[in-house]
């Protein structure tokens, strides 16, 4: 099930730079359903789709005949057919027909992104030299999602949020808003960074969540950051993974996917089960909805005045700022592990 919460109307920015990496676009099979996708992401359009033998292909939308939005067109045998002259796009991009012309012209094709499906996700490359990912940089495949001990909804909410993704990506170093924020003051607070992995480490009480909250989370590059929580409650120990990612609009807004998935608890019925990850899914939602309702006013401090036990928020900024530079240019400092502890037991 995915909810969509409609925050603010997206605006129309300048040219900007995109960061390097994976993002997340939903769950893969919502892809599959025969029709077009059309994706306003990366400040421009594209479109997705599942050829018939169920592979999602993410193609530029602007077709290079004249520039009809392709994602406007039919989906016919698994091509894309432009609604201006009935150009037809496999799913690689190339042009397989022109109804009124013989020979294809070689440059004839539209370009193919690169995708991948992990998690039950799907998942786009974007790197601005056109480069693909170096060996090492993916997204990780988690065992809970094949397990029959764990609930494989995501229960997917996916939302519009009218800021630069930074603001949300700060959370990993911020260990003194889980208080005044969440009513979870911080117990433990500690971040690890490492290469194109930052993450973070979290012990506290919350009323909303359960006692004796453990919150171990990463995020792989710029955009996509899953976390494994354990708490006590309503009198049992709860496991879940937490997906919160985003694709960037513009400079100033992005989407958002916000999901849960829970382990069972055993000899507990389907029904039971399926009732307690809804019951948890809307109390960590309310969490971080109280997140979103920040972000929708504050405004972008590039050099923020910190306090002692703030956290290591420069720290964080100078290892996000490697996904908007040339991958030659990344210091070779930003690879070596950095452990920071801000908040002791």
């Amino acid at each position: 099930m995915t909810q969509m919460v409609d925050i603010k109307t997206v605006p129309t920015t300048a040219e900007y730079r995109y960061g390097r990496g994976w993002h997340c676009l939903g769950e893969a099979e919502q892809y599959r359903d025969g029709q077009i996708h059309t994706l306003n992401i990366f400040g421009t359009r594209l479109l997705a789709f599942a050829a018939d033998e169920g592979n999602i292909s993410v193609l530029d939308a602007h077709c290079p005949h004249m520039g009809a939005d392709l994602s406007t067109g039919e989906l016919v045998n698994g091509r894309i057919v432009c609604p201006f002259h009935h150009w037809e796009f496999e799913a690689s991009g190339r042009c397989a027909a022109i109804p009124y012309c013989k020979r294809i012209p070689p440059k004839a094709k539209t370009r193919k992104w690169l995708t991948k499906e992990v998690n039950r996700l799907l998942f786009v490359w974007n790197n601005p030299e056109g480069k693909a990912p170096e060996e090492g940089v993916e997204i990780p495949h988690l065992p809970e999602i094949d397990s029959d001990e764990w609930d494989h909804d995501w229960h997917l909410d996916l939302m519009i949020i009218e800021t630069n993704p930074r603001e949300l990506v700060d959370n990993l170093a911020d260990a003194q808003h889980f208080g005044p924020v969440h009513g979870t003051p911080t117990k433990y607070f500690a971040n690890v960074f490492e290469g194109h992995i930052g993450e973070q480490i979290f012990h506290g009480d919350s009323e909303r969540l359960g006692g004796d909250l453990v919150a171990e989370s990463a995020y792989y590059g710029p955009a996509t950051h899953f976390t494994r929580m354990r708490a006590e409650f309503d009198g049992m120990t709860v496991e879940s993974i937490l997906l919160n990612c985003h694709v960037p609009i513009t400079p100033d807004s992005f989407e958002l996917r916000f999901g849960v998935l829970v382990k069972k608890i055993p000899g507990w019925s389907e029904e039971q089960n399926r009732e307690l990850a809804l019951q948890y899914v809307q109390q960590n939602r309310e969490s971080f909805y109280q997140d979103v309702d920040i972000w929708k006013t504050k405004v972008r401090i590039d050099n923020p005045l910190l306090a002692e036990g703030d956290g290591p928020v420069y720290q964080l900024r100078e290892w996000y700022s490697q996904f908007f530079m040339d991958e030659a240019d990344v210091p070779a400092a930003l690879k070596e592990r950095r452990e920071i502890v801000t908040v002791a037991k």
